[in-house]
């Protein structure tokens, strides 16, 4: 791929290597090799913060659903917890270019901590959101990425 090749505001080397980043962390999470998954999950993020600010964006599937939803998959709540939150833009760790309030895939895994977590209070308050924006989706969501292959629990939402 040449240098010069762009998509509008980011270079398609930098989109594709999210990409090759994002699906070597999937392809070692279905190995069973869970920790070299995650850091090639945390390098696709990195990846993909790093892009230059786009409408639609450079890589349209934010790396942090999948990392949240094998997260939660592995039981790893409060990892999962902070990566939902940030996503989400609850919390000052990201640029708010980086963020993506109102989000029905984040709101249904951060859901899904906080309900596994106890936090029930704030489990309602994003339930309700969760449910208005589930109203507007076009398929049933059931995890914040399709990577996950075990459901969710059963939870209000």
């Amino acid at each position: 791929m040449p240098e010069s090749r762009t998509v509008f505001n980011n270079t398609c080397r930098d989109i594709l290597q999210v990409a090759a980043a994002m699906l070597d962390g999937e392809l070692e999470y279905r190995k069973g090799n869970y920790d070299t998954a995650f850091a090639r999950l945390r390098r696709a993020i990195e990846l993909d913060d790093r892009l230059s600010y786009d409408e639609p964006w450079g890589w349209m599937q934010p790396a942090r659903h999948a990392y949240g939803a094998l997260l939660l998959e592995q039981d790893r709540l409060q990892q999962a917890e902070a990566v939902y939150r940030a996503d989400l833009g609850l919390d000052d760790t990201l640029a708010r270019a980086c963020q993506h309030p109102g989000n029905v895939w984040s709101l249904h895994g951060y859901h899904e901590c906080l309900v596994r977590l106890g936090k029930h209070e704030l489990a309602g308050l994003v339930a309700q959101q969760l449910t208005i924006v589930r109203a507007h989706a076009d398929v049933p969501i059931t995890s914040s990425c399709y990577c996950r292959l075990t459901p969710a629990p059963d939870i209000a939402g």
